[in-house]
């Protein structure tokens, strides 16, 4: 795999949340990391950023360890991160937040900026606009496409549809998958296991920080138990 965190066991100082799990993802592959609230989701997520303290377990990136490296080396090694709160520049125009993305390149940004806002047309209308004066479904978009700015290998989005409309949900999934055939490695944490799980290629189900159920997403959504206690029957 392109992205693999391997028995990672590690938390915020105190106890371990993370026990001995293990997540990974391709390259043109959408992994998704489900489970009931406190099971160590984003805390697994956050382990592959370098944003935690890892007490076992390794990380490996395109065959590399990364274990040791700080978030922003690992960004500059093709990770981008989208956090599920905070995430855009409020004051700043739309644009700017894209520039902003960025900032690690020196060469010419146009032509993947095109890019984003062929893939969020609304980005490109409202360009001029605060970031701060859009709607939460517009911002997600800005936050995805600072992140695609950076031409990350590597696409991490905490919560991404957290709060938005299903609507909005649809939209941004299939943005998503679009990101995804361009050969781009997602790796998403999602409150909407079923709808996560509908579009993903390798789905983790998390329990108190442990890989309780580990297959593609047909065969997770397929599955009686996982249906019965992560999906609602």
């Amino acid at each position: 795999m392109y992205l693999i965190g391997e028995n990672l066991r590690g938390g915020y100082g105190g106890a371990d949340i993370l026990n001995n799990c293990t997540i990974g993802v391709d390259k043109g592959e959408i992994a998704v990391i489900v489970g009931p609230n406190g099971a160590g989701k984003s805390t697994a997520m956050k382990a592959m950023l370098g944003m935690l303290d890892l007490n076992e377990g390794k990380v490996l990136l395109d065959g590399n360890e990364i274990t040791d490296l700080s978030p922003q080396a690992r960004v500059a090694h093709g990770v981008a991160f989208v956090p599920q709160t905070s995430n855009v520049f409020v004051s700043m125009t739309v644009e700017e937040n894209l520039e902003m993305g960025a900032f690690l390149r020196e060469d010419d940004i146009s032509e993947t900026r095109d890019m984003v806002f062929e893939l969020f047309p609304i980005l490109k209308e409202k360009r001029r606009q605060p970031a701060g004066e859009l709607s939460g479904g517009q911002r997600q978009q800005v936050a995805v496409g600072r992140a695609l700015m950076t031409r990350p290998a590597v696409l991490m989005l905490d919560e991404p549809t957290a709060g938005v409309s299903p609507i909005v949900m649809d939209e941004l999934f299939d943005r998503i998958l679009e990101v995804r055939a361009a050969g781009v490695a997602i790796l998403m944490v999602e409150q909407n296991a079923r709808q996560a799980l509908n579009i993903a290629d390798r789905g983790y189900v998390l329990v108190t920080g442990e890989n309780r159920y580990t297959d593609t997403g047909e065969a997770l959504l397929a599955n009686p138990e996982v249906r019965r206690s992560f999906l609602g029957g």
